[in-house]
């Protein structure tokens, strides 16, 4: 079973989780006019069976196999309900997105998110220095509205955002806020799921949510006109394979997160404050990728500077916090 047992490895899984997180949504950039109902099916696929294959190859085997059959009740329930909960808060980010833009669903939603997620896991499992980790989640989460001013400054003719979309974007950042803290629980007390064995039950926890919850939004979307399952059917082979690999790529990310977490040394708290640095990557993947910004005011060119530099000095800082006591 691969265990880091460095702090330089841990490390590195933990930005290996927010690199991996922060580019998953590229894939879907290349299905272009596919909804992200039908790519969703994909998704989730990718997200099981990258579970069961990082488990088999990387967590010893026999040794996880075990692991899966012989959790507690409990334990299984919480990853269950990570799943769900998380399942929930992603289609409900997209839902945010489509209503209200990025500029309002990413501070509010992700930025709620980063300071309810790490609180929690903090509490549940203390680890690093307090003030460091929790100053360099202030200067993320500045980043993070900084970002959204310079999407907002991009998209200063989109009109009144919709009130829908806020509320939206609130239930998601609590729902994002709160399934990483259900997983730690799992991964705690007798009985307690493993970091590889943990996952394939979220990601059932995941498909047991999307299949309704997915299947709703298709006849009932937010935004645009119902889609229908032949939109996934007829879709080009490569899309499928694109759908998978956004799941197989957000699913190693988690691998990831919790292979870092659980080290004494770091904690749950400090592996998802830098894992939720995924949306600086999701921004240069904007900025230098897709040029999403290339006809944008000049005040982009102030804000996008100060974005990464509150970004860097803010994961910095929390990078530092479990060697600092």
């Amino acid at each position: 079973m691969f265990e880091p047992k460095t702090y330089a490895v841990q490390l590195a899984l933990m930005i290996t989780s927010m690199c991996c997180w922060g580019s998953w949504a590229n894939t879907l950039k290349l299905t272009p006019g596919w909804r992200f109902q039908a790519f969703y099916w994909d998704y989730v696929i990718g997200v099981f069976v990258a579970s069961m294959a990082f488990g088999t190859i990387l967590g010893g085997g026999s040794v996880f196999l075990h692991e899966l059959a012989t959790p507690s009740l409990v334990a299984v329930s919480f990853a269950l309900l990570a799943g769900i909960i998380f399942n929930a808060a992603n289609q409900l980010l997209v839902a945010a997105i489509d209503l209200a833009g990025l500029a309002v669903a990413f501070p509010i939603g992700i930025g709620l998110a980063l300071v309810i997620g790490v609180l929690l896991n903090y509490l549940l499992a203390p680890a690093a220095n307090p003030f460091l980790l929790f100053s360099g989640v202030f200067l993320v989460a500045l980043a993070i509205v900084v970002d959204a001013m310079a999407y907002r400054s991009r998209e200063r003719n989109s009109g009144a955002v919709s009130r829908k979309g806020i509320l939206i974007s609130l239930l998601c950042g609590v729902l994002m806020g709160v399934f990483y803290p259900f997983l730690t629980r799992a991964m705690q007390g007798d009985g307690a799921l493993g970091a590889y064995s943990v996952v394939p039950y979220f990601a059932l926890g995941v498909a047991l949510c999307a299949l309704p919850l997915n299947y709703w939004l298709m006849r009932k979307p937010f935004t645009g006109t119902p889609v229908d399952f032949s939109d996934y059917t007829v879709a080009k082979p490569s899309w499928h394979v694109w759908g998978a690999l956004g799941g197989i790529i957000w699913c190693a990310g988690l691998s990831a997160n919790l292979i870092s977490s659980r080290a004494q040394l770091v904690g749950p708290a400090v592996a998802y404050a830098i894992g939720q640095g995924a949306t600086m990557i999701s921004a240069a993947w904007g900025v230098f990728i897709w040029r999403e910004f290339r006809s944008a005011p000049k005040t982009v060119n102030i804000l996008l500077p100060l974005m990464f530099i509150l970004f860097i000095a803010g994961l910095g800082l929390v990078a530092l916090a479990p060697t600092w006591h």
